[in-house]
């Protein structure tokens, strides 16, 4: 259906162009690697596949593809193939789709089911030991290709000395949906800005936002006794997604509103004085431990990605949410380094500040550095 060239390797994620869009992403021990494009946020079938040749599709370690004839707009995932073999580290499966983790934004009615994402069968008693041949497509949150257009009218991040700032934390959804906050979109980043008087009328410069990265809201498996209904994520700490703001904060449900509109939400901020903070979760990622979801990165490069105990089946899990993620692996500190460059130079945030930091202060192995790298890295940053 569309025609491919080769692409480029520069950039990574899903790069609109003038003829289509460059897909670029890492993998060191993949065999192959698939790009599926889809027509729906909810299909189990793509409509177009293009399995990369490494002979013209890879250059070290990233997979890239130029696909010609879409654009922003258009939904994607990936698909891994390569060892699963559990006791060496490598967990690939090309069963299952995964999200891009340079994604900059997902799809979906909000309401996923990634508890389907299981790479091992739930009813073999060797349990992640054992390999799933079950697609998992229809139950995965489809990535969409993004543009960075938006009329910032001149917009700069503000960044106040930090000695001078009034710090008000909040979190987006709690912060207007009760019918006390009287806004026009509750719930939502367009929300967020109505509450501009409020935050003037207490004095504070600065808005900390919790996590606003795209986020299973419904990960918990467990009812309400009581009433039934089922038990929600309402904090956030549990990133699918790095890049992406999350999409049921956003007041349109559009297919990338989600972008536009915390742009939106941040220049208008800017604009009565007050600069954003964002809460971002660089120690563990929604995945879980060795029984959890295959959603990205486990499926993307599983050795890569985390800290893996000696047993290479298990992980080490500093975080307390059952893995970790390998922050001092130079292509971790590039993830983590190019994700804070995203939201400071196109979503025009002016800060960070970092749930359990101190996992940035752990080797390959988990211990304790003198000097890690990636906190040198992003305090000496040019940009940072």
């Amino acid at each position: 259906m569309f025609a491919v060239k080769p692409g480029n390797p520069l950039v990574l994620g899903a790069r609109p162009e003038a003829v289509g869009v460059n897909f670029a992403i890492f993998s060191r021990n993949a065999e192959s690697m698939t790009i599926c494009l889809f027509e729906r946020s909810d299909s189990g079938e793509a409509s177009f596949e293009y399995r990369l040749d490494p002979r013209l599709n890879r250059t070290g370690d990233i997979w890239h593809v130029l696909v010609e004839g879409i654009g922003a707009g258009a939904l994607y995932l990936w698909r891994a193939d390569g060892p699963f073999l559990p006791a060496s580290g490598h967990r690939f499966n090309k069963h299952k789709a995964l999200i891009d983790p340079y994604a900059k934004a997902l799809t979906g009615d909000f309401i996923w089911e990634l508890g389907k994402a299981l790479a091992y069968d739930t009813l073999s008693p060797e349990r992640d030991l054992s390999f799933s041949m079950e697609d998992d497509a229809a139950f995965i949150p489809k990535c969409v290709v993004v543009g960075d257009d938006f009329d910032w009218k001149g917009d700069r991040p503000l960044n106040y000395p930090l000695r001078h700032c009034v710090i008000y934390e909040t979190h987006v959804r709690g912060l207007t949906m009760h019918p006390s906050a009287d806004v026009a979109h509750p719930g939502t980043f367009l929300g967020v800005a109505e509450m501009i008087p409020y935050f003037k009328e207490l004095g504070i410069t600065s808005l900390e936002l919790l996590p606003v990265q795209e986020f299973d809201r419904f990960e918990n498996m467990r009812a309400d006794p009581k009433s039934g209904v089922k038990l929600s994520n309402y904090w956030g700490y549990s990133t699918i997604a790095f890049f992406s703001p999350k999409g049921s904060y956003s007041a349109s449900g559009s297919i990338g509103g989600q972008v536009s509109e915390f742009k939106e939400m941040v220049r208008r901020l800017h604009e009565a004085g007050i600069e954003v903070i964002l809460d971002i979760v660089f120690n563990h990622s929604a995945e879980g431990g060795e029984l959890g979801p295959t959603l990205s990165f486990r499926g993307l490069d599983n050795r890569i990605y985390y800290i893996l105990d000696e047993d290479k089946r298990r992980y080490k899990n500093f975080s307390g949410c059952g893995n970790t993620l390998n922050c001092n692996h130079p292509v971790v500190r590039t993830l983590i380094r190019d994700c804070l460059h995203y939201w400071v130079v196109e979503m025009h945030v002016d800060g960070f500040r970092f749930d359990l930091g101190s996992i940035l202060g752990r080797d390959q192995d988990g211990n304790l550095l003198e000097n890690p790298p990636i906190i040198e890295g992003i305090a000496e940053d040019p940009i940072l």
